[in-house]
């Protein structure tokens, strides 16, 4: 990071109860020294109050690809937080899906060398599915920091109590402060 340069900081947003939230994350980041932007899933928008987000991260949600020619509305990342990281994504982004341009940045950042971690939120029974543990896997064989997480009970929603928004901060700060 350049000298008086503060690291940037992409949140990744998916489609989950909880993402309603993702202020915190934003608000831990910021007090921290980074700037903020937000990427939202398609369906994660329906989750947020893009309003308030843009207005406390002083950019523009992007969710979208943009057109040739576009302005870039968001500086190049210094590191990337998705969360929640739902079941959906953890595994599409191991598989590397790039289906949206959540996931394509998600895809891209392993080969740009961008420190990123997952945050995952689902429940116990997406957690027992074959494919979660081996997607765990090969996310963290690429580098990407997982935080942790019980997974909430099935059709119960929950664990909003036990988020730690704040972990995706304090496993980026060794490796961008």
């Amino acid at each position: 990071m350049s000298e008086g340069k503060r690291p940037f900081l992409y949140v990744v947003v998916c489609a989950a109860g909880i993402a309603d939230d993702v202020g915190k994350l934003i608000t831990r980041a910021q007090v921290q020294g980074w700037e903020v932007g937000v990427i939202a899933t398609p369906r994660g928008l329906n989750f947020i109050d893009a309003e308030a987000i843009e207005a406390q991260s002083g950019y523009p949600i992007r969710s979208a690809w943009r057109s040739p020619g576009d302005a870039r509305p968001l500086p190049p990342p210094s590191a990337i937080a998705v969360a929640p990281a739902t079941f959906n994504t953890i595994n599409k982004w191991a598989a590397g899906i790039s289906d949206t341009l959540a996931l394509g940045i998600l895809c891209e950042a392993y080969g740009l060398g961008i420190p990123t971690v997952a945050l995952p939120y689902l429940n116990a029974a997406q957690a027992a599915h074959p494919a979660y543990p081996r997607s765990l896997e090969r996310l963290r064989a690429m580098g990407v920091l997982v935080g942790s997480y019980e997974p909430h009970q099935p059709k119960a929603g929950g664990g909003r109590e036990t988020f730690r928004w704040e972990q995706a901060v304090e496993l980026l700060e060794p490796l961008v402060g």
